[in-house]
């Protein structure tokens, strides 16, 4: 329900645009506003870092002008011809148009009009494209309708920079045959993904809006906010209350978190620039400038997304998305200091008026460190859908990071890995995730589409660090069950030498109930923290319990004698993830504790366990049933327990030692933690203890007391 603030913005917003027209037309009016115009081209001149922003773009721009313009027929999917030329092309109208308020020169300007022109020649001629991506609406210019959208928003910054530069006859050219048909093709033959509470929704939006205000043509301005029945009850004030959390986290995760904030950001610097009484960014407690935060949180301190979910795991906060959100985050929405950092390590900012003032910052000083702190952040549009926990110690040069996702399901592009486990340290994943198996734009990998394996592998529970129950995935991988239920947060803290999260989930499997409390603990004698791992399964029926973990790395110790098989491997299994897993060995442990030790990165990760009883470890690596080799080569360890109701796996993960391969020196490669003990173990209660060195600490997690939950001692 709609808090009172966001009642009256709406009722705001349906007053004011129950007028005929907009207010008078200026041009430029969204990145780069026409009265800020003499200050952004001082400071070109002045500040290094919009400089060589700047630069960068002109030395694009004319680059531009030195190739003919091709606007072919689309007929290729993504990575192909046209489809990459289509993108340059919009690239190129948007820089031109920069490269024309800050020089002043025609050439840029002519540049854009001849090249809107030949697309207005074009357009309406064009049927939807010939190729689809699958289970995606189909685009125009672009093989799915999201590409088309994403031209627009791009384009109709250039045009708005270029539009006085643009005779009048032309400007009714390209507005009447290529900007006019496009928004009846995005509000009418794409009704059902405009009014799609989704990022492709977002996209369709931001692109009717900002058109709308650059035409002046406010009917598909009020549709943009409130919707194509202009009711309210979709539009971008309704995406704003149900794909954000509270703290500002994007249900889909942190990877489309950064490509959904572009739209949500740049139409929201359009309504501030061009109706600043609507205060847009002050709409639910300041939402968009948390979720920029919180994009920025969801990093790891080199910069990578958490890649939960379908996410390519190369992506970083240098992308443009995060470049264009922390430029207005720290411009038009609040200044915090430690954005600037974030510029400063992204190398360049929008050149525009939120890129002045980044860059003048810069050049003032004014700069601190970005902070990553250890957090809770919520899921779901009232914040009771779980949420993901970050875990952090040390500084962001060598940081321990633990993220546990016990959040919602994450729509279409959610994965089946309720209480999924990360592991970050020393720059380095330890305990990573698979993320999507996709390659984007390469043409020969399934035309840059996701590949089948990304369901039945990459989706699949068992590709993740989590509980896997009789070798199913989570609500047996249906993403219509899983969107309906989500995971419960129990506990969270974060003191300084004891950070813990606790959460449960109760409905991935039927008669099911898991808990997974972890925690990054601080101890005497030891230099890092230990992550601790307590992983419960109660049931009233026996089932098989798989917990996996992928490690980074190389596996160089155990406390118990393996033998991988030599040749003839088999799979793991024949579905569910199980069928691309070869098994290299299983072991049945005679005792239920053991180790093992992996190395990675020049520093030792020594997994001690416990169990109830004693289990399989079983090694395993990635690559079965793949005929086009597409899967990225992986390894795990996983601990097996058959034919039992309860199951408590126990690990503490100690980080220690380090590997000098120049002076082939190695020091502090031994554990020191040593006798693991399951003391107790029920549905109210889980006791640990374990050593390190010769002391002893108790480990208590008490489900029932709120105000106790967690005793160490």
């Amino acid at each position: 329900m709609m808090n009172y603030f966001n009642k009256l913005v709406l009722s705001s917003f349906c007053l004011i645009f129950s007028a005929a027209t907009l207010q008078a037309q200026v041009h430029p009016a969204i990145m780069i506003t026409k009265s800020n115009l003499p200050a952004l081209k001082k400071g070109v001149m002045d500040y290094p870092l919009l400089q060589k922003s700047y630069k960068k773009v002109q030395a694009d721009a004319d680059k531009a002008l030195l190739s003919p313009i091709s606007v072919p027929l689309p007929k290729d999917g993504g990575g192909g011809f046209s489809h990459e030329q289509h993108k340059r092309n919009y690239t190129n109208i948007l820089n031109c148009g920069i490269a024309y308020q800050i020089t002043g020169e025609q050439k840029y300007a002519d540049y854009i009009k001849n090249i809107l022109l030949k697309y207005a020649q074009e357009y309406e001629k064009w049927p939807l494209h010939p190729k689809r991506k699958e289970g995606h609406e189909g685009g125009k210019i672009f093989w799915q309708s999201l590409n088309d959208f994403v031209w627009q928003v791009y384009t109709i910054q250039g045009y708005d920079m270029a539009y006085d530069a643009i005779p009048a006859s032309d400007r009714a050219t390209i507005e009447n045959h290529l900007f006019m048909p496009m928004l009846k093709f995005f509000t009418v033959d794409c009704k059902q993904t405009f009014d799609w509470i989704h990022n492709h929704g977002t996209w369709d939006i931001a692109a009717v809006g900002m058109t709308g205000y650059v035409l002046n043509k406010p009917e598909y301005v009020q549709m943009a906010i409130k919707g194509s029945n202009k009711d309210g009850k979709t539009g971008f004030l309704k995406q704003l209350d149900q794909l954000f959390s509270p703290d500002g986290y994007y249900t889909e995760g942190p990877y489309y978190q950064r490509y959904a904030l572009l739209p949500f950001v740049i139409f929201a610097k359009a309504i501030n620039n061009y109706q600043p009484e609507l205060k847009i960014f002050e709409y639910r407690n300041k939402l968009l400038s948390k979720a920029i935060n919180t994009s920025l949180q969801l990093t790891y301190t080199d910069g990578t997304f958490f890649p939960v979910n379908d996410a390519i795991k190369d992506k970083t906060y240098q992308s443009a998305e995060l470049v264009y959100g922390t430029d207005i985050a720290y411009a038009d929405i609040k200044a915090e200091p430690q954005l600037l950092d974030i510029a400063q390590k992204q190398g360049e900012v929008i050149v525009s008026d939120a890129g002045l003032k980044i860059a003048a910052d810069l050049a003032a000083g004014k700069s601190n460190p970005f902070v990553y702190t250890p957090q809770l952040i919520t899921d779901g549009a009232k914040g009771d859908e779980g949420g993901i926990a970050l875990l952090r110690y040390g500084n962001n040069d060598d940081q321990q990071c633990v993220l546990i996702k016990a959040a919602s399901q994450g729509m279409g592009h959610g994965h089946f890995d309720r209480l999924n486990l990360l592991y970050y340290d020393n720059g380095t994943e330890i305990f990573p995730d698979y993320g999507a198996a996709r390659f984007i734009n390469i043409e020969t990998k399934k035309g840059g589409d996701y590949l089948p394996e990304n369901k039945t592998w990459a989706k699949q529970t068992v590709a993740h660090n989590t509980l896997v129950v009789d070798q199913q995935s989570d609500f047996k991988a249906s993403a219509e069950k899983a969107q309906l239920e989500s995971a419960e947060i129990l506990y969270f803290s974060n003191s300084k030498d004891l950070q813990v999260v606790s959460a449960k989930e109760a409905h991935a499997y039927p008669g099911v109930e898991m808990i997974r409390t972890s925690a990054l603990v601080k101890v005497q004698g030891l230099e890092k923290p230990l992550l601790i791992d307590v992983f419960q399964a109660v049931s009233n029926q026996v089932h098989q319990y798989d917990l996996p973990f992928w490690y980074k790395g190389h596996l160089v110790d155990a406390s118990f004698k393996y033998k991988a098989v030599s040749n003839n491997l088999q799979a793991l299994g024949t579905d569910n993830g199980y069928q691309h897993i070869w098994l290299n060995t299983a072991q049945k442990l005679d005792k239920a504790d053991g180790y093992l030790t992996i190395l990675q990165n020049k520093r030792f990760y020594t997994i001690h366990f416990a169990t109830d009883a004693p289990a399989t470890v079983k090694l395993l690596s990635l690559g079965a049933n793949d005929p086009d080799l597409s899967l990225i080569e992986s390894k795990a360890f996983m601990f097996s327990q058959e034919n039992v109701k309860q199951q408590t796996f126990f690990s503490v993960t100690e980080t220690h030692g380090k590997v000098n391969s120049v002076s082939e020196t190695t020091t502090g490669a031994s554990s020191q933690v040593s006798d693991l003990k399951l003391l107790n173990t029920d549905k109210n209660q889980v006791k640990v203890s374990f050593k390190v060195k010769d002391r002893l600490y108790n480990y208590q997690i008490n489900y029932t007391n709120k105000e106790n939950f967690i005793e160490f001692k």
